[in-house]
């Protein structure tokens, strides 16, 4: 399987937070021919390692979980309601064509409302609510709907890979398996060029779970693992289409390359590290600001056990926890570069100490 071959099956693959087997069982077997450490921690989390031990402890981290949804009743006439697994924009799911992955396999469903020709003029002037929508699997009662879907059974959208013009590529979890992707690739390319390029650090890639519901794995990792430093990898918002304040989200485009992240949460030397290694090896990159602890694994990392020397980088997404996310596989080919540069340029005498 060709890495693209596994970003598609990533994509297809469901991991709602909480419910990530599928996934981590995908990128251990795509990663056996690659290193023999792989293992599954009773969080869930994935870790792949390459690299000497008892040398500088990298840790680099994806979340491979997804947002989605959660069958919580089943009502008589068969048809499905649920609670949402992340954060949902309720717009996003009218209409939308979904799955709900049971024990024995998937069941297709369409998510709706009432349609707008039944809608009272106040109705129509509100916005819809999640309560106000419905799952329909084509069951006519609720005892034929309860034989094929249990309580606690989660949903998603229906997992598609759209290949777009150019190199953009758009289907829902692109938050964050395109994070994730970069973090196995450089695990790797690390392993792959280890008689060329001999680590000097101990490299754990980490696929971390329940991202989208409090930054839940990469806690528990972190504190297993116990980094000297740490990058993690997740998507930003781009700010290349309409409607979105360049202002208030910096000028982040897709195809511009790995977004480096600089600001408190961020330990100074290693964002240094990684724009000196981008310019350096003539990889193209972007920058952007965050003044406040970022709302992903960078900021568990940062404060786990007596602080982690920390970094984020960030590949550029347009139209995030949605069914149509957008990004450019040029730009997580140059992430994982650059993660792997940076892997192969960590030393015992590197200092990440401020000053």
């Amino acid at each position: 399987m060709s890495p693209l071959e596994f970003l598609e099956s990533a994509i297809k693959t469901p991991s709602p937070s909480g419910y990530e087997e599928p996934i981590q069982k995908l990128i251990a077997e795509y990663l056996k021919p690659h290193t023999d450490e792989v293992s599954i921690d009773v969080h869930g989390n994935l870790t792949a390692c390459v690299g000497p031990a008892d040398s500088p402890r990298l840790m680099l981290a994806g979340h491979c979980d997804q947002i989605g949804m959660l069958i919580s009743y089943i009502d008589e006439e068969g048809f499905l309601y649920a609670q949402t697994i992340g954060g949902w924009d309720p717009q996003q799911l009218i209409g939308q064509a979904m799955t709900v992955w049971t024990a024995d396999g998937p069941v297709s469903a369409v998510i709706s409302r009432k349609p707008i020709h039944l809608l009272s003029p106040k109705e129509r002037e509100e916005v819809v609510r999640l309560e106000d929508m419905w799952l329909d699997i084509g069951a006519t009662s609720g005892e034929q709907a309860a034989k094929v879907v249990r309580i606690g059974d989660p949903v998603t959208l229906d997992l598609q890979y759209r290949p777009l013009l150019g190199d953009f590529v758009s289907g829902p979890g692109m938050d964050n398996k395109t994070g994730m992707w970069t973090v196995i690739e450089t695990v790797r390319r690390s392993a792959a060029e280890q008689s060329e390029q001999p680590l000097q650090c101990q490299v754990f890639g980490v696929a971390t779970v329940q991202e989208e519901i409090g930054l839940r794995g990469a806690r528990t990792a972190a504190a297993r693992i116990s980094p000297d430093v740490a990058i993690a990898v997740d998507v930003t918002h781009a700010s290349d289409c309409p409607t979105i304040s360049k202002q208030q989200q910096g000028n982040i485009r897709l195809g511009g390359g790995p977004v480096i992240v600089r600001g408190p949460n961020i330990n100074a030397k290693v964002a240094a590290r990684l724009i000196e290694l981008a310019e350096a090896n003539g990889i193209p990159y972007q920058l952007a600001a965050l003044g406040r602890a970022a709302p992903n694994d960078s900021n568990v990392l940062q404060i786990s056990g007596v602080g982690v020397a920390t970094g984020l980088v960030a590949v550029p997404n347009r139209y995030m926890h949605s069914a149509v996310e957008t990004i450019s596989t040029s730009d997580i080919e140059a992430v994982a570069k650059l993660l792997t540069l940076f892997a192969q340029s960590l030393t015992p005498a590197c200092s990440f100490i401020p000053g």
